[in-house]
């Protein structure tokens, strides 16, 4: 017995076309709520991450040479700006930074390296006490130190030329004393999350303590490794005050105090080529950033399999 079909009426018809419509709407809103908010929030602060950076690039390609004529964005595409550079001293204070900053990362990934060690494995009277007072010492700013730092390099500069004013040399050991404290502090936390066991069998084999530290602990350290080395580099890289102080001479500024000099005159200021001069100051921590990536993923595990 064959049960017959009824076809189906416009009335019906209409009916599941409101109801896909319907479907669809709650679809749209829901996620509109759950992730259409998230889409529309990065792309304002992308809008505010990219604008200065282009904005500074459009100026670098602008001859002109003032902010009133770099308001259009590439209304102009002139290299003249990167040319001129090369009338400056510019490459002279790009050569001072990169030395400066190398210097100071390095010296402060291995003096907090070598220090959270110590207070991360050794137990010695002070050890609280020390840990204590580098965090206090770094709750105050560098730059408030800095009548302190010029008359200790006068005095300095008259026993030890090296160390005295107008010396790159005293100029990464003060980046030196003032990254100690924080670097220490990140690196002990990450020191402590390295189980001990490692240490206890390597000494069982035979190991010193410098073969524990440069041999097990190191590679497996590299993450806070590459974070404290990138911070430092930037920190110096960037830095104004201390270096104008301590560099007195043209030849031995970095680019923070060279640069400045190009715009610190509202009369004679030339913000094409400190544009042009910006962007070129930014390749190497965008390649030095680059570059730490594979290690801040890859390095946690390096070195921890016992051959």
């Amino acid at each position: 017995m064959s049960t017959a079909t009824t076809p189906p009426t416009a009335r019906d018809a209409r009916k599941n076309v409101t109801l896909d419509a319907s479907r669809r709407s709650a679809v749209r809103k829901r996620w509109a709520l759950d992730v259409g908010w998230k889409y529309l929030l990065a792309l304002v602060v992308l809008f505010y991450a990219v604008f200065p950076l282009v904005y500074v690039l459009s100026a670098s390609l602008n001859p002109g040479g003032s902010l009133a004529t770099s308001n259009a964005l590439f209304s102009a595409f002139d290299l003249s700006n990167y040319q001129a550079l090369a009338d400056t001293r510019y490459w002279t204070w790009y050569a001072n930074t990169l030395i400066i900053g190398v210097s100071a990362a390095a010296g402060a990934v291995l003096m907090g390296a070598a220090a959270a060690y110590a207070f991360s494995r050794f137990r010695f009277r002070g050890r609280r006490v020390g840990l204590t007072a580098l965090l206090i010492i770094q709750m105050f700013p560098q730059a408030l130190a800095f009548v302190a730092i010029f008359l200790m390099l006068l005095a300095l500069g008259e026993v030890f030329p090296v160390l005295g004013l107008n010396s790159k040399v005293a100029l990464i050991c003060i980046y030196l004393g003032g990254a100690l404290g924080v670097n220490t502090f990140l690196m002990y936390g990450f020191f402590n999350t390295i189980p001990q066991e490692l240490d206890e069998s390597a000494k069982i084999d035979g190991a010193t303590h410098a073969q524990v530290f440069w041999r097990i602990i190191m590679p497996l350290v590299t993450p806070i490794l590459a974070v404290v080395g990138l911070l430092a580099f930037i920190a110096s890289f960037g830095d104004y005050i201390i270096s104008k102080i301590v560099l007195v001479s043209e030849d031995n500024w970095t680019l923070a105090v060279g640069m400045y000099q190009w715009v610190s005159n509202q009369l004679s200021s030339n913000w094409g080529l400190f544009a042009a001069g910006a962007i070129l100051a930014s390749v190497p921590v965008l390649v030095l950033f680059l570059t730490l990536q594979r290690y801040i993923v890859g390095g946690l595990t390096a070195g921890s399999v016992k051959g």
